[in-house]
Formats: structure tokens, sequence, C-alpha cells
């Protein structure tokens, strides 16, 4: 017998909304609840798996159980008006057009893209925009393959819902990888290339191999690093033990690393349970013996993760099985965020007493950040200066790599949850970065940089 065969559902079976309500664990589940749900997957997607059902989900701690949080959801999640209109359309049994209609709606009201997915980090070429990528830093490419766009589950929280909803302007997703490469081939500044959605890891290794393996061109030899951003250790880590390619997927990781590049899997990971099964902790074995590296992310989101144990739990948990923590995430201002946000001072509070609790092994993470429009600015902390209480502020990544690891400073504000929530300290009318951003666009598509050593890429000031 295979290993884990028998332990774990081998084959993999969504859970929607169109068949939740076959599985035995709904009817553990109050109908007040059993409607929030539908009501709430009309607008925001709900997907999950029998494996994340079964082995995941405490369902004698429901509704309070983290990963049922984070997997199903929740009458909060919807502003009260909205979910009454959308509760009351499903109870008359209006057409399915009339709750398409009041979906969308709500849908536009929720910031579908924000940080500037559209209107600035989308590159052109040859005055074409390459709508399935994205160029926000210099040195990084994001790539949405277009196999890749839906998950083994989807988060509550996901910043990129947009994505599942079935609104086609609202979808980045590339089919061309030859644009991608032709893109890397002008811009030598670009080192890293990040394949993200949805979840790459949802294709079968045989589409994987198509993206990844033009990529080993040697002539791409600035491109150094590339990048798999996933839950599927967490959501279904059979991807790597027990589905029919898994050893495929393996060996591309075998290849990619074999070719000299770095192969970093950006393990989405929010929870510490999420790791504690046998066949998530073998995937994370098969998966670092290919050579390649594991990073662990995520966002800070109330009723799931907000308490320091629990991420120091998971960053030491992580660091035992050979993970690399990297981020804590402060939640995106999109979807459902008035549900799961935390205010800033508390995440840094959190982040800070967890960093306390850990070894300097553990104490690779960073944050909490914001990936707002600017760049990923982390909450160093606050203080007491010149007679005003701030917010301490840096740039971890930024449009403008100057900008990088410059101190600022913010009013303490203690209801700010986002980076727009915060003003300028010290009686000053704008952030430094405002100011450049007058000046300049960081479109780094528009540089001429192709002849130019990354070393040598000249920066807008």
């Amino acid at each position: 017998m295979a290993p884990f065969e028998g332990q774990y559902p081998t084959r993999y079976q969504a859970v929607t909304i169109h068949n939740v309500e076959k599985q035995p664990e709904w009817h553990l589940m109050d109908p007040e609840h059993q409607e929030a749900i539908k009501v709430v997957a009309q607008v925001l997607p709900f997907r999950t798996n029998v494996y994340v059902m079964r082995e995941l989900i405490d369902w004698n701690n429901i509704p309070d159980d983290p990963l049922f949080q984070l997997t199903f959801p929740q009458p909060g999640m919807l502003d009260y008006e909205d979910y009454i209109a959308m509760r009351d359309l499903l109870r008359r049994g209006a057409s399915r057009k009339e709750i398409q209609a009041k979906a969308n709606q709500i849908r536009y009201k929720l910031n579908p893209h924000p940080a500037g997915q559209l209107t600035h980090n989308v590159p052109e070429m040859d005055g074409k925009r390459l709508w399935g990528m994205q160029h926000k830093y210099r040195e990084t490419v994001l790539f949405f393959p277009a196999q890749g766009q839906t998950c083994h589950a989807y988060c509550t929280y996901c910043f990129r819902w947009a994505q599942f909803v079935g609104i086609e302007e609202l979808k980045f997703e590339a089919r061309e990888v030859e644009n991608l490469v032709e893109y890397i081939r002008r811009h030598p500044s670009i080192t890293d290339v990040l394949f993200t959605g949805g979840d790459p890891m949802i294709m079968r290794a045989k589409a994987l191999r198509r993206y990844i393996e033009p990529l080993l061109d040697p002539e791409l030899e600035h491109l150094r690093d590339i990048r798999i951003g996933t839950k599927s250790l967490a959501y279904w880590p059979q991807r790597y033990v027990t589905d029919e390619d898994a050893d495929d997927i393996l060996r591309l990781f075998e290849k990619v690393v074999n070719a000299g590049k770095h192969l970093a899997i950006m393990a989405h990971t929010t929870h510490p349970r999420e790791m504690a099964t046998p066949i998530a902790q073998e995937a994370i074995r098969r998966v670092r013996e290919t050579g390649a590296e594991i990073r662990m992310q995520a966002p800070i989101v109330a009723r799931i993760n907000d308490r320091p144990e629990v991420w120091a739990t998971m960053w030491r948990e992580g660091v035992r099985l050979g993970m690399v923590p990297y981020y804590m995430f402060i939640e995106r201002d999109t979807g459902p965020k008035n549900y799961f946000e935390v205010p800033l001072y508390r995440a840094q509070e959190i982040f800070a007493a967890a960093y306390r609790q850990v070894s300097g092994l553990a104490r690779t993470v960073r944050g909490p950040s914001m990936s707002a429009w600017p760049g990923k600015v982390r909450v160093v902390g606050t203080a007491h200066y010149n007679g005003e209480d701030v917010f301490v502020l840096e740039f971890l990544q930024g449009r403008n790599p100057e900008w990088v690891g410059r101190p600022f400073f913010a009013k303490f504000d203690p209801q700010a949850t986002w980076f727009d929530d915060l003003r300028p300290a010290f009686g000053e009318e704008k952030f430094f970065f405002e100011r450049d951003v007058e000046t300049h666009d960081f479109h780094w598509w528009e540089m001429d940089d192709i002849l130019v050593r990354p070393e040598r890429v000249a920066v807008p000031v």
C-alpha cells in the first residue's frame, strides 16, 4: 500500500455551494448558519474540499473554529443591508439573473482590485498591455497562468477574490508564456518571477511545465529566482504525495534547481493546524527534498490568527519542518475586509509578542506589512516623539527602490486598519514619497533598460 493510502482522501473533491448540502458536516450547522452560507456565497467565492472539511476543521467548535472561519462564508462578511437584500432575494425564489445582478452590484462596492493592480501594475510591451502580468517592483514580475486561476479551497479573506466570481473584466490571466519570456528578456533588471493566481499548483504537471521550462533558457541568465505562490501544502498536500502526477511535479522542481535557478514555494500558511497532519508534513519533506525552499506567509486576520501564540507556534513549527518564516501581512482593503481587519497598532503588538517568543531562526519573518499602492509598508511600532504619538513605518519594498528602508512617521490612530487611514505626523502635509509620485509614475516597463545590467538600471528620483 502506498504511503497514506486509505488515511486521507486521494481523489480531490471540491465542495461548493452547489453540493455542500450533500456533505454530512452540513447537518452539524444550525439552519441560520446554513442560510448565511448560501447568502454570502452568492456574492463572494466559496470552495473547499473534503480534506479540509474532514481533517482541518473542528466541527465541535463551529462557528468559532478558525479553519471553519477561514474556508466557510460567514454572515458578517457582507454589510447588513446587502446581506438582507440578498437573503430576501433567495427567500422569495428570485431568478438567477436577478440574484447575479445584485451580487455584481455588491461586488463592485468591495474594491475588487486594490493597490493599483489594474491601473498601475499591468505592464506594456510594444504598445500592448499584458493583462496576465503585473510589474510593480523593479526586480519582480507576477504572472497569472490561465490554468491556475482557481484553488483547492478559497480563503474567506482572499484579496484576489475577484478572480473567482465569474466577472471577466476583473480577472487576471495569461496563456502566452512567450510574452512573459520576451518581457523578461527585454528587462535585465528582472531577477524574479512569481507564478500566482489563484493557485498555480492546481495545474497538472504537464501544464505547469509549459509555463516554467521556457524560463530555464540560458538567455535569461539574469532571471535568478522562480517563485510559486500556493496554498496547496495546507489545503491539498496530496498534490505532492498521492496525486497521480505528484512525482512529475517534484521532478519539475528538481529540474528548475538543477538549471541553477532558485525555486521558492511561497506557502500561504494561516494557522498551525494546516501543517499538523502527517500528510502535510510528508508533502513539505518531499518538496524540500527537491532542493526547493519553502517560505511561509499569511495575513493577520481577526477570528483566525489574531493572537501571538498562534503566530509563535506557526513560526516555530515551520522552522522545525524546514520552512522559512517570511511575512505577516495586514489584511488588504478589499472584499470582506471589515470582518477580518485588525487595527494596525494591535497587529504590531501581536507581531512583536510572537516575535519575542521564538528563536533567531524564526526571526526571518517581517511584518506586519501592508501591500499598499506605493509598496510594502511595515509597521515598525509606535512611539511618542516631539509631543506627538506616532506610528513608525518603513518600506520593505517600493515602486521606487530609493524608498526602501527609509523610516517615516504617521499620526497615531487607534482606529487605523490600512495605509490609507494614515496621515503624516509632525505637521507635514504629505508623506515624502507622495512628492515623488507627483513627478514620476514608476512604470518599470517604460524604462529603457534593455541593454543595461541590473545593477546599473537607472532609478527615477
